[in-house]
């Protein structure tokens, strides 16, 4: 049967130009760190695919690239937008040819919130394959791991993009950041505050800009309904919805998926495990796992569980705000994260444990919000000079909130910094 569409010219006309009009007028506010690092994704062929959670800035990034690199020599289409709810992937010619009729012939394509069309990929390896080049948004990792892996193999290049890091947020906030190592009482003073609210506020950028709306909730809520349960065509909601609500209360902590199945009641380690998928291909948590030679070791040891903001945890998790600890730990992770994806959490042969191990960089870092008491001490350095004697050679650090020092002790050095330090450096 020959497919009908329900599009016309006539109508995408009008959708298309106001679209191209309102992205060019976007606010595109503060540079995203990962801009400056995007000239080879720009000029190479591959399709360059930037992915992350609802609201962490994609559109903007995607503004951000087309004022720095494309020129307005592009076409875009936001397809979100609701007027193209019926958009099937048979329209893609339609609207190339309305695209082309009304901006002329352009070889760049920018395509926002790609996965709300079955099937997309189709026509983008068609016109990749005759020269195109496309840059394209999506919020759900899954959704555009298979497809990438199976129509666009060695076609593509991914961007991930995560909400403000600690630098972004400075400069959200126009607070002006120091390039020395020492730093005077004020300056302290200053960034200690600074990260005390970003903890807090956490990187949401619609969040930070509206702090009188319920960002975070509707967020929430948006990807339980829409990106999960919907797209899955789940059954068991609120066995899903209390999942999530125990994750998010106790993110930077150990579960165990037998425990959260016979926790909540889910009748299978296996419905755990695609809840956990679901969860994590939508950006709402990212699992962790031990480090172990062993792969079966990894995969039946407890994991552990980290927000992709902490603003969003404070939000709509239980009682969170009074463990600091836990957050700037999650905090941590998310720095780490940015850069890279090879993170363990570290047990050493006593079983005592570490938060972060980064084997490629040889580096252990353990999160204390303070070390003034002679047993925190005692339990953070330890792990740390256990888990050094079994990896010669090994970067030793403390991330603290608010301390600075030198730790030497049996042959071995742990640097001990404030996390606003820590968190303007790079990694990796």
């Amino acid at each position: 049967m020959t497919y009908q569409s329900q599009l016309t010219k006539n109508f995408l006309e009008p959708v298309l130009k106001e679209q191209y009009e309102s992205f060019l007028a976007k606010d595109i506010g503060v540079e995203r760190e990962v801009l400056g690092h995007l000239s080879g994704v720009i000029k190479a062929p591959q399709i360059a695919v930037i992915t992350g959670l609802r609201r962490v800035g994609k559109s903007t990034l995607l503004a951000q690239i087309a004022h720095k690199y494309l020129a307005q020599n592009f076409y875009f289409v936001n397809f979100e937008d609701e007027r193209l709810l019926n958009f099937n992937v048979q329209d893609f010619d339609l609207l190339h040819e309305t695209l082309i009729s009304l901006f002329g012939e352009k070889k760049i394509f920018l395509f926002d919130e790609i996965q709300n069309i079955p099937q997309w990929e189709r026509f983008i390896r068609r016109l990749h394959d005759q020269g195109y080049k496309f840059i394209v948004t999506g919020s759900n990792a899954s959704l555009l791991s298979r497809e990438l892996s199976t129509r666009l193999t060695g076609r593509s290049t991914r961007v991930e993009l995560f909400p403000f890091s600690f630098r972004e947020f400075l400069d959200f906030k126009k607070i002006k950041t120091i390039n020395s190592p020492i730093l005077t009482t004020i300056q302290r003073g200053n960034l200690l505050g600074a990260i005390n609210e970003y903890t807090r506020a956490g990187g949401i950028p619609d969040s930070l800009k509206y702090p009188e709306l319920e960002i975070h909730k509707t967020l929430y809520d948006d990807v339980l309904y829409r990106d999960i349960a919907a797209r899955y065509q789940l059954e068991n909601v609120k066995s899903l919805k209390e999942l999530t609500f125990y994750l998010i209360s106790n993110t930077s902590s150990l579960v165990s998926f037998n425990k959260l199945k016979e926790l909540l009641k889910l009748g299978s380690v296996g419905t755990v495990k695609s809840y956990m998928d679901h969860l994590e291909s939508s950006w709402l948590f990212f699992v962790v796992n031990k480090y172990a030679y062993s792969v079966k070791e990894q995969q039946i040891a407890a994991k552990k569980i980290y927000s992709i903001d902490t603003g969003l945890t404070e939000s709509v998790s239980f009682s969170f705000s009074e463990n600091k600890g836990k957050l700037l730990e999650n905090l941590v992770f998310l720095h780490l994260r940015r850069s890279l994806q090879d993170i363990y959490y570290y047990k050493t042969t006593k079983e005592h444990e570490v938060d972060f191990f980064l084997p490629s960089q040889k580096t252990f870092i353990q999160v204390a919000t303070s070390l003034k008491t002679d047993s925190a001490k005692e339990r953070e350095v330890r792990a740390l000079i256990e888990a050094g004697k079994e990896h010669k050679n090994a970067i030793l650090t403390i991330v603290t909130q608010n301390e600075k020092n030198i730790i030497q002790k049996e042959g071995l050095e742990i640097n001990i910094i404030p996390i606003y330090e820590w968190l303007m450096k790079d990694i990796g």
